[in-house]
């Protein structure tokens, strides 16, 4: 009775184990707050964009009124020589002279065409910034979910290595009995060996396998990562919507922030064209001042202050063609602007069809390997009965219970592949959010 009784104990310790560690797995959306506190790339984004929105304010500074006030306050002594009609110097006593003065000067640009250029340009930058940031975020939700269902997949494959590796001494036990007893060559005990020490290295390859991604999970959120929940087992994907292909590419071309991005590019590349022509352009500015001079020495003191208003103009004339240079350096960068926006189309409409197809053929994939699942379990099954009556030999068993695993591991790397190329879809049409992680965390056995 003591020994069943310390076997219950030890099954309820494990079961009640097991469901704490299920109790505290960590599921997507865990793992990605995770990565918006501590991952450094979406930090340096942030940084970015922080730096970006105080573009608007420096292009502004260029049209708001410049102030600068100045002053000194000098010392000196003051000596006169005179010299008389023989020819002989007099000195005058040293007289102590002290002056002080200041200015005030206000100067309000009426027509600097330059400055307004550079004006809309900063906000085009903020604008970028702002799309970059955004663009960010969507790698970051890729990233790391990418990264999440790496980590399920090496788990998956060691999982199944490990069930093949016990079914595999299983059966070589099995053959080894029944080669003492005489029912068995050693042919069969030798192929079992060999699947045997086969699947042993698979074993480490696949440790060391998930030893690196968890590593490259670990490399986004900061920290070694807990256990994570698993894919719930038949779970059922949707279909991207809308099901066809053309309404995610138009928004691709028009919505994906890189395409969004070049766009902004475009824009500021022209506004430049109008900046560096605008050094053919005259500049008028309001200017305003206001000065005190005072100066005393020798018992005495004189002072005066200087105030005026009005408005200095400048009209450029020749400038060793420079401007003229500039303007077709501009001209040829704003070429240049136009052809990257036309690539960022073109690799957005691109990363959209193939994201569609890949979510397509991944859900008629699935479908197909759950029914190879269903009919590899069947083959195993009969393949280890006849191996029981004697019409099936060991390497049989052993090729069905390697079909049914590897049946297995793709089965579930296909459901991972499916649900991230429907991420990169949404990805590519610009649509991505966090919320879409809430579906995808659905499927999670929490």
């Amino acid at each position: 009775m003591r020994k069943p009784l310390i076997a219950v104990l030890m099954s309820s310790a494990f079961v009640s184990m097991t469901c704490s560690l299920q109790a505290q797995a960590a599921d997507l959306i865990q793992v990605y707050q995770q990565a918006l506190a501590n991952d450094a790339q979406y930090a340096s984004a942030r940084a970015a964009l922080s730096a970006g929105m105080e573009r608007v304010p420096q292009g502004l500074a260029g049209l708001l009124p410049q102030v600068s006030a100045s002053g000194s306050n000098t010392r000196g002594d003051n000596e006169q020589i005179i010299q008389n009609q023989g020819g002989n110097k007099i000195t005058s006593p040293s007289v102590n002279v002290r002056t002080n003065s200041y200015n005030l000067t206000l100067a309000q640009p009426l027509f600097r065409w330059d400055r307004w250029e550079t004006y809309q340009q900063s906000k085009l930058a903020q604008a970028i910034a702002e799309a970059q940031f955004a663009q960010v975020q969507q790698d970051l939700i890729t990233r790391v979910a990418q990264a999440y269902f790496d980590v399920l997949s090496a788990q998956d494959n060691l999982g199944a290595t490990q069930s093949q590796k016990v079914a595999t001494t299983e059966q070589l036990a099995s053959a080894k009995r029944n080669f003492e007893v005489g029912t068995q060559t050693i042919t069969d005990t030798h192929e079992a060996q060999a699947a045997y020490d086969l699947v042993v290295a698979q074993e480490f390859a696949a440790i060391n396998d998930l030893a690196n991604k968890r590593s490259a999970l670990q490399t986004i959120i900061g920290e070694a990562p807990a256990n994570l929940a698993a894919m719930r087992a038949g779970v059922v994907l949707s279909a991207p919507q809308p099901a066809t292909v053309e309404p995610w590419v138009s928004s691709a071309e028009e919505q994906n922030f890189g395409v969004v991005t070049a766009q902004f590019n475009v824009e500021s590349a022209k506004r430049d064209i109008g900046r560096n022509r605008a050094g053919h352009y005259p500049t008028l500015d309001l200017i305003a001042n206001a000065g005190h001079t005072y100066s005393s020495g020798g018992g005495t003191g004189s002072g005066n202050n200087n105030n005026a208003i009005g408005v200095q103009w400048s009209i450029p004339i020749f400038s060793g063609f420079a401007v003229t240079s500039k303007v077709r350096e501009s001209i040829a960068l704003e070429n240049k602007a136009r052809n990257d926006l036309e690539t960022a189309r073109r690799s957005a409409s691109q990363n959209a069809r193939q994201a569609f197809l890949g979510v397509n053929s991944g859900m008629a994939q699935v479908k197909a390997l759950e029914a190879a699942e269903v009919s590899s379990k069947s083959a195993l099954e009969s393949n280890q009965l006849g191996y029981q009556v004697g019409v099936r030999i060991n390497i049989d068993v052993l090729n069905a219970q390697k079909q049914l695993f590897s049946t297995q591991k793709d089965l579930s790397k296909a459901r991972y592949d499916t649900i991230m190329n429907g991420l990169r879809l949404k990805a590519a049409a610009g649509t991505l959010k966090e919320t879409d992680l809430v579906p995808v965390n659905a499927l999670l056995d929490r």
